[in-house]
Protein backbone atom coordinates (compact mmCIF):
# COMPACT_ATOMS: atom_id res chain seq x y z
CA UNK A 1 0.00 0.00 0.00
CA UNK A 2 2.84 2.53 0.80
CA UNK A 3 5.49 1.02 -1.67
CA UNK A 4 5.71 3.00 -4.99
CA UNK A 5 7.61 2.98 -7.72
CA UNK A 6 10.86 4.68 -7.85
CA UNK A 7 11.93 4.56 -11.22
CA UNK A 8 9.28 6.68 -11.96
CA UNK A 9 9.89 9.10 -9.58
CA UNK A 10 13.37 9.42 -11.39
CA UNK A 11 12.06 10.63 -14.83
CA UNK A 12 11.81 13.97 -14.66
CA UNK A 13 15.55 13.93 -13.11
CA UNK A 14 16.76 12.30 -16.17
CA UNK A 15 14.22 13.93 -18.76
CA UNK A 16 16.59 17.26 -16.88
CA UNK A 17 19.54 15.82 -18.96
CA UNK A 18 18.44 15.77 -22.56
CA UNK A 19 19.88 18.39 -24.93
CA UNK A 20 17.97 21.30 -26.09
CA UNK A 21 17.47 19.84 -29.53
CA UNK A 22 16.62 16.76 -29.52
CA UNK A 23 15.55 15.10 -33.18
CA UNK A 24 16.48 11.32 -32.26
CA UNK A 25 16.58 9.70 -28.65
CA UNK A 26 17.17 6.20 -27.95
CA UNK A 27 15.25 4.52 -24.73
CA UNK A 28 17.32 1.39 -23.33
CA UNK A 29 15.57 -1.10 -21.79
CA UNK A 30 12.35 0.68 -21.99
CA UNK A 31 10.05 -1.89 -20.59
CA UNK A 32 6.15 -1.36 -20.58
CA UNK A 33 7.02 1.99 -22.63
CA UNK A 34 6.15 4.45 -20.14
CA UNK A 35 9.68 6.58 -20.28
CA UNK A 36 9.52 6.55 -23.88
CA UNK A 37 6.11 8.02 -23.97
CA UNK A 38 7.27 11.00 -21.77
CA UNK A 39 10.15 11.12 -24.35
CA UNK A 40 8.30 11.20 -27.26
CA UNK A 41 6.93 15.18 -26.24
CA UNK A 42 10.92 16.23 -25.94
CA UNK A 43 12.05 14.30 -29.18
CA UNK A 44 10.81 14.25 -32.80
CA UNK A 45 11.42 10.30 -32.73
CA UNK A 46 12.05 7.65 -30.04
CA UNK A 47 13.56 3.97 -30.75
CA UNK A 48 12.64 2.32 -27.76
CA UNK A 49 14.37 -1.09 -27.83
CA UNK A 50 13.58 -3.87 -24.89
CA UNK A 51 15.38 -7.69 -25.52
CA UNK A 52 12.24 -8.97 -24.06
CA UNK A 53 9.23 -9.31 -26.10
CA UNK A 54 6.79 -9.16 -23.76
CA UNK A 55 7.80 -6.06 -22.81
CA UNK A 56 7.98 -4.48 -26.43
CA UNK A 57 4.43 -5.71 -26.65
CA UNK A 58 3.40 -3.90 -23.67
CA UNK A 59 4.97 -0.48 -25.13
CA UNK A 60 3.46 -0.42 -27.86
CA UNK A 61 -0.01 -0.27 -26.62
CA UNK A 62 0.89 3.50 -24.84
CA UNK A 63 3.68 4.64 -27.69
CA UNK A 64 2.55 7.54 -29.86
CA UNK A 65 3.17 7.67 -33.38
CA UNK A 66 6.74 9.04 -33.22
CA UNK A 67 8.00 5.91 -30.78
CA UNK A 68 9.27 3.23 -32.56
CA UNK A 69 9.06 0.06 -30.02
CA UNK A 70 11.75 -2.68 -31.29
CA UNK A 71 12.69 -6.45 -29.45
CA UNK A 72 16.62 -5.51 -29.20
CA UNK A 73 19.57 -6.45 -27.39
CA UNK A 74 22.15 -3.70 -27.40
CA UNK A 75 24.96 -5.80 -27.38
CA UNK A 76 24.16 -8.13 -29.68
CA UNK A 77 21.71 -7.01 -32.28
CA UNK A 78 21.93 -3.79 -34.62
CA UNK A 79 20.84 -0.67 -33.28
CA UNK A 80 17.67 0.97 -35.58
CA UNK A 81 19.58 4.03 -35.30
CA UNK A 82 22.83 5.73 -35.28
CA UNK A 83 24.35 9.57 -34.18
CA UNK A 84 21.59 9.91 -31.42
CA UNK A 85 21.35 12.92 -29.34
CA UNK A 86 20.87 11.59 -26.99
CA UNK A 87 20.54 7.64 -25.44
CA UNK A 88 18.97 7.09 -22.00
CA UNK A 89 18.27 4.15 -19.71
CA UNK A 90 16.18 3.42 -16.38
CA UNK A 91 17.51 0.25 -14.25
CA UNK A 92 18.75 -1.46 -17.30
CA UNK A 93 22.92 -0.80 -17.17
CA UNK A 94 23.66 -3.36 -14.21
CA UNK A 95 21.77 -5.89 -16.50
CA UNK A 96 24.65 -5.89 -18.76
CA UNK A 97 28.40 -5.76 -18.57
CA UNK A 98 29.21 -2.16 -17.91
CA UNK A 99 31.94 -1.65 -20.10
CA UNK A 100 30.69 -3.53 -22.97
CA UNK A 101 27.38 -1.25 -22.78
CA UNK A 102 29.65 1.79 -22.60
CA UNK A 103 31.52 0.98 -25.48
CA UNK A 104 28.03 0.10 -27.66
CA UNK A 105 26.02 2.97 -26.60
CA UNK A 106 28.68 5.86 -26.68
CA UNK A 107 29.40 4.50 -30.12
CA UNK A 108 25.96 5.35 -31.30
CA UNK A 109 25.85 8.67 -29.69
CA UNK A 110 26.30 11.75 -32.33
CA UNK A 111 29.25 13.96 -31.22
CA UNK A 112 28.10 16.52 -28.33
CA UNK A 113 25.07 13.90 -28.11
CA UNK A 114 23.95 12.45 -23.74
CA UNK A 115 24.11 9.69 -22.70
CA UNK A 116 22.41 9.21 -19.56
CA UNK A 117 21.34 5.91 -17.32
CA UNK A 118 19.79 5.45 -14.24
CA UNK A 119 20.47 2.22 -12.51
CA UNK A 120 20.97 0.10 -9.24
CA UNK A 121 24.02 -0.39 -7.46
CA UNK A 122 25.74 -3.08 -5.09
CA UNK A 123 24.72 -2.53 -1.99
CA UNK A 124 28.06 -0.63 -0.49
CA UNK A 125 27.44 -0.18 3.40
CA UNK A 126 31.05 0.85 4.45
CA UNK A 127 31.16 3.78 1.94
CA UNK A 128 27.25 4.49 1.89
CA UNK A 129 25.67 3.96 5.21
CA UNK A 130 23.96 7.34 6.18
CA UNK A 131 22.57 7.46 2.42
CA UNK A 132 21.33 3.75 3.03
CA UNK A 133 19.46 5.14 6.30
CA UNK A 134 18.45 8.19 4.71
CA UNK A 135 16.64 6.07 1.85
CA UNK A 136 14.77 4.14 4.13
CA UNK A 137 13.27 6.56 6.22
CA UNK A 138 12.48 8.43 3.64
CA UNK A 139 10.66 5.86 1.66
CA UNK A 140 8.25 5.56 4.13
CA UNK A 141 7.82 9.06 4.64
CA UNK A 142 7.54 9.41 0.53
CA UNK A 143 5.19 6.44 0.58
CA UNK A 144 2.34 8.25 2.73
CA UNK A 145 2.40 11.36 1.19
CA UNK A 146 2.34 9.31 -2.24
CA UNK A 147 -0.26 7.14 -0.61
CA UNK A 148 -2.81 10.36 0.61
CA UNK A 149 -2.32 12.23 -3.18
CA UNK A 150 -3.50 8.66 -4.66
CA UNK A 151 -6.26 8.53 -1.79
CA UNK A 152 -7.33 12.76 -2.68
CA UNK A 153 -7.37 11.71 -6.22
CA UNK A 154 -3.95 13.99 -6.62
CA UNK A 155 -2.37 11.88 -9.78
CA UNK A 156 -1.03 8.58 -9.43
CA UNK A 157 1.63 9.10 -6.31
CA UNK A 158 4.03 7.25 -8.65
CA UNK A 159 1.51 3.62 -8.04
CA UNK A 160 3.74 0.54 -8.99
CA UNK A 161 2.89 -0.44 -12.35
CA UNK A 162 1.13 -4.12 -12.75
CA UNK A 163 3.34 -4.69 -15.82
CA UNK A 164 6.41 -4.70 -13.68
CA UNK A 165 5.64 -8.13 -12.35
CA UNK A 166 6.89 -9.57 -15.62
CA UNK A 167 10.19 -7.10 -15.95
CA UNK A 168 13.09 -8.90 -15.32
CA UNK A 169 14.68 -8.07 -11.86
CA UNK A 170 18.47 -8.22 -10.52
CA UNK A 171 18.36 -8.58 -6.71
CA UNK A 172 22.33 -8.24 -6.50
CA UNK A 173 23.50 -5.69 -8.88
CA UNK A 174 27.08 -6.76 -9.72
CA UNK A 175 28.93 -3.02 -8.79
CA UNK A 176 29.18 -0.10 -6.71
CA UNK A 177 28.74 2.98 -7.45
CA UNK A 178 32.64 3.67 -6.70
CA UNK A 179 33.07 0.83 -9.05
CA UNK A 180 30.91 2.13 -11.64
CA UNK A 181 32.16 5.50 -11.45
CA UNK A 182 36.05 3.55 -11.67
CA UNK A 183 34.76 1.83 -14.85
CA UNK A 184 32.85 4.45 -16.90
CA UNK A 185 35.66 6.89 -16.45
CA UNK A 186 38.12 4.28 -17.48
CA UNK A 187 36.07 4.60 -20.78
CA UNK A 188 34.51 8.17 -20.94
CA UNK A 189 36.63 11.30 -20.39
CA UNK A 190 34.54 13.18 -17.97
CA UNK A 191 32.02 11.24 -17.16
CA UNK A 192 29.91 11.63 -13.63
CA UNK A 193 28.65 9.28 -11.75
CA UNK A 194 26.50 10.37 -8.23
CA UNK A 195 24.30 7.73 -5.94
CA UNK A 196 20.68 8.95 -5.65
CA UNK A 197 18.80 8.62 -2.35
CA UNK A 198 16.47 5.85 -3.44
CA UNK A 199 18.97 2.85 -4.35
CA UNK A 200 20.34 4.30 -7.68
CA UNK A 201 22.93 5.74 -9.50
CA UNK A 202 22.53 8.76 -11.96
CA UNK A 203 25.39 8.37 -15.10
CA UNK A 204 26.01 11.24 -17.23
CA UNK A 205 28.02 11.62 -20.55
CA UNK A 206 28.34 13.99 -23.02
CA UNK A 207 30.40 13.05 -26.07
CA UNK A 208 32.96 15.32 -27.19
CA UNK A 209 32.22 17.29 -30.08
CA UNK A 210 34.15 16.95 -33.50
CA UNK A 211 37.19 19.14 -33.98
CA UNK A 212 36.78 21.88 -36.80
CA UNK A 213 38.86 21.40 -39.74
Amino acid sequence: MLDWDHNAYYHRLLLRQLPSRCERVLDVGCGAGSFAAKLAQRSIHVDAVDRSPAMIEQARHCAPANVNCVVADVLADELPGRDYDAIVSVTALHHMPLRDALRALSAALRPGGILAAIALPRSDLRRELPIEVAASVAHRFFGLVFFAARRLGNGNGFAKDADRSIMPVVLDPPLTTREVAEAASALLPDVRVRRLLFWRYLLTWQKPASKPL
